[in-house]
């Protein structure tokens, strides 16, 4: 098999990467980024570029398989339209009748972080707010529409937040830090959502998603759940620290947000409060029930490599 990997020296990508050398699967990359210490295999093929500008996406589609695109920007706001939109068109163009299938790697942030209870599954209206959500959201009609008109197959995959070692989403290790100084506190009602999902797990289900003939054309979200209390339990056990009790009202503390919005690298913003309050559930029954998908990695096991990895890293 042939695939090809946008994102490949990505956090997720460079794992996908790995998983089809092993395979023994021909492997594509393209990177802005030198293969130079770049951890991969010498059977890569690299494919120098970037979404914006290379002339070379034709012959890195060029008979392909399988076509993975993990490229995204989560830091610069300035830079997401013309990458997650304009480079996702540039690539449809080189891709249309040259590749088997389209994985495209998506976000659960496409329903919108307005949902606070209840569970999403496939068919809740999308409502994506802020600038990474909206345009990935656009990449995604771009690549259904452009599969609806016969230019390949395609499948959407929808994961929550990933998270592993070396993970590019800081939250965790903030939230780890603040459990290992004693100063963690729940905020709100009890019974709040950890929505989750390895970086492990998320590889199994893009190889479904790429290999089976029943994704083709579907949507699947991914996550892994548990409560808060739970969630936050597991890390304090794993550092050795007392678990904690402590608890405050919800609004209370959204004021404070707010009045102190303005200091810099103020760690208690009102994006962190709602995921510290919400109560949604994504459900993994379609995947699981169409691709026969199950964890390989339960939650528990995830957060000790976590938590490990940090412990490491601080040494």
């Amino acid at each position: 098999m042939i695939v090809a990997i946008t994102g490949g020296t990505g956090f997720i990508g460079q794992r996908l990467v790995q998983r089809h050398v092993a395979r023994g699967d021909e492997v594509r990359i393209l990177s802005r980024r030198s293969p130079v210490n770049a951890g991969l295999a010498d059977s890569v093929h690299w494919f120098k570029g970037d979404l914006g500008s290379s002339d070379n996406l034709h012959a890195f589609v060029d008979g392909v398989d399988v076509l993975y695109h993990c490229a995204g920007e989560i830091r610069n706001p300035l830079l997401m339209e013309a990458l997650h939109v304009a480079g996702t068109a540039r690539l449809i163009e080189a891709a249309t009748g040259c590749i088997g299938r389209w994985v495209q790697l998506s976000s659960t942030g496409a329903y919108g972080g307005h949902i606070r209870d209840g569970v999403v599954d496939e068919q809740t209206p999308l409502n994506p707010i802020g600038a990474y959500e909206v345009t990935k959201v656009k990449s995604d009609e771009l690549v259904t529409n452009a599969s609806l008109n016969g230019a390949f197959q395609h499948t959407v995959l929808r994961p929550s937040i990933v998270y592993g070692a070396s993970m590019p989403n800081q939250s965790l290790y903030g939230l780890i830090s603040m459990i290992n100084r004693g100063w963690f506190f729940f905020i709100g009602k009890p019974g709040t959502s950890a929505n989750y999902i390895h970086v492990d797990n998320v590889i199994d289900a893009l190889l479904l998603c790429g290999s089976l003939p029943q994704a083709n054309g579907q949507v699947y979200n991914l996550s892994d759940y548990c409560t808060m209390e739970n969630f936050v339990t597991n890390i304090a056990e794993f550092l050795n620290r007392s678990v904690p009790e402590a608890r405050v009202p919800e609004w209370p503390v959204r004021m404070m947000a707010r009045l102190l919005g303005v200091v810099p690298h103020m760690p208690l913003t009102q994006a962190r409060i709602d995921a510290l309050t919400n109560h949604v559930r994504y459900s993994t029954t379609k995947i699981e029930s169409e691709l026969g998908y199950r964890h390989s990695l339960s939650m528990k096991k995830g957060l000790r490599d976590l938590v490990e990895y940090w412990l490491f890293q601080r040494k």
